[in-house]
């Protein structure tokens, strides 16, 4: 079990768990670890959101690389993918962004990326933690002339807004329409500067909303996690889409023209058809996790698309990508993952891809987002002892529930039960055509989970 990195590196409330002096293990520690297979003085690179409590944060961080003897370039505030974007073009060995991403203001986090601008794999993150507990942190400070130094690049923006310029500015041009109007959430997050930047390059017939950061409202009641303020603008000022980003822009979610989500599941299926159809979906397969929507698996059915389904987080979907050749994936939540461009979830790039498909088409965002019939989904958390959260697996009463409702659904409706990676919970999932049925069935099945695992 992890001490410090959970599921999406280390999140934490800022100045208290996360405090000054564990980023400055964690900085040290990585550094350590992640440059001891080069030869010369390390380079990293460091991106943050806009939460007040970022410089606080960058600073230990810094004070941590300089100490190990690592030079620092200091982005400023930049999107996730803009610095993973930036760690493979500048070829620096390591980047960390500072970002709780979708969290609320009071919290921070730190995510690493290799210096393929990849989130760096659960065994390096383990190795980190093993080098901040292990007592040897003293031996590896530099001294004299090999103590790091470190410069502000905030400049390299520019380089990230060219790979935009660079991918779409023809064929945007050719099928762009100014009747085609978007509306942009920023969530008040690291997206705000750099997306006006790009939409009007590329001339994109636009208005951002929540895009004035004060350090404390990132994510509040915005973005992609609170889509009611962009779905009341989008209808009152007759939009032709709303584009929401997460705090840290590596998410993006959609609304239509009438004001219906358009969730990653829905973008995925819209990706893959576009790509199919002009040749580029890598083997007709989409990858996303477990959690995507029933919907979507009948969707690739459909249309002789291979769906294959990792465990939650979007860096199991990167490695089934990676290992297997494909192009595209990512999760319910807007990580979409379109790998011939950049090696991680980008915002800015998902709704780019999205608004070329819809522009190309010639059709409204509401006839694409309905190519995939969601199934109705309930969650009930059932609360059991953290020691037993596994015990259901091997519980014979459990075992025979489970199989039972998945004889009674046969392929129209599904069972997935998951524990909680740091909460007391076991989450049961089902989903079905029936709504009534489904709460019904999840209900009796979370009560069976509890009395059994308590």
């Amino acid at each position: 079990m992890r001490k410090y990195f959970g599921t999406d590196g280390i999140r934490r409330i800022a100045n208290t768990e996360l405090s000054p002096e564990l980023v400055y293990r964690v900085a040290k520690s990585g550094a350590y670890v992640l440059s001891k297979h080069t030869d010369k003085t390390p380079t990293i690179l460091i991106g943050r959101d806009t939460r007040l409590s970022g410089t606080l944060i960058e600073s230990a961080m810094v004070a941590g690389f300089l100490s190990y003897g690592a030079n620092v370039k200091l982005l400023g505030v930049m999107p996730t993918p803009a610095v993973a974007y930036l760690t493979r073009k500048l070829q620096a060995d390591a980047s960390v962004v500072i970002s709780a991403s979708h969290n609320t203001f009071e919290f921070n986090g730190i995510k690493y990326f290799s210096n393929k601008g990849m989130k760096i794999p659960d065994e390096l993150e383990e190795e980190i933690e093993e080098t901040m507990d292990s007592g040897k942190l003293d031996q590896l400070t530099a001294v004299k002339d090999k103590i790091g130094v470190s410069e502000v690049r905030t400049d390299l923006l520019d380089e990230y807004v060219y790979f935009f310029r660079k991918n779409f500015d023809d064929n945007i041009e050719k099928y762009n329409n100014p009747n085609f109007k978007v509306a942009i959430d920023t969530a008040n997050g690291a997206t705000f500067k750099v997306v006006e930047m790009i939409f009007k390059l590329l001339k994109i017939n636009h208005v951002i909303i929540n895009n004035n950061p004060n350090g404390i409202n990132i994510n509040e009641n915005c973005g992609s996690t609170h889509l009611e303020s962009l779905k009341e603008y989008v209808i009152k000022n007759k939009m032709s889409l709303g584009i929401a980003y997460d705090g840290d822009g590596d998410r993006c979610l959609a609304v239509d023209e009438k004001g219906e989500e358009i969730d990653g599941d829905k973008i995925l299926a819209i990706l893959a058809n576009y790509l199919k159809q002009k040749g580029k979906l890598s083997k007709d397969t989409i990858v996303a996790t477990v959690m995507s929507n029933l919907g979507l698996n009948k969707y690739a059915e459909a249309n002789k698309l291979k769906l294959i389904q990792t465990k939650v987080g979007d860096r199991y979907v990167l490695e089934e990508m990676l290992k297997n050749g494909y192009n595209l994936g990512g999760e319910q939540s807007g990580h979409v993952i379109l790998l011939d461009y950049n090696p991680t979830g980008d915002g800015i790039l998902t709704s780019l891809m999205l608004i070329q498909a819809i522009l190309e088409s010639g059709k409204k965002a509401s006839e694409l987002g309905n190519i995939v019939q969601k199934y109705p989904q309930v969650l009930i958390n059932a609360k059991v002892d953290s020691n037993k959260k596994y015990d259901y697996e091997k519980n014979p009463e459990i075992k025979t529930a489970i199989e039972k409702l998945e004889q009674e659904f046969s392929g129209n409706g599904r069972v997935l039960i998951r524990p909680s990676g740091t909460e007391p919970l076991v989450r049961v999932m089902i989903e079905g055509k029936d709504t009534k049925l489904i709460e019904e069935k999840a209900k009796k099945l979370a009560d069976l989970i509890e009395e059994k695992c308590k």
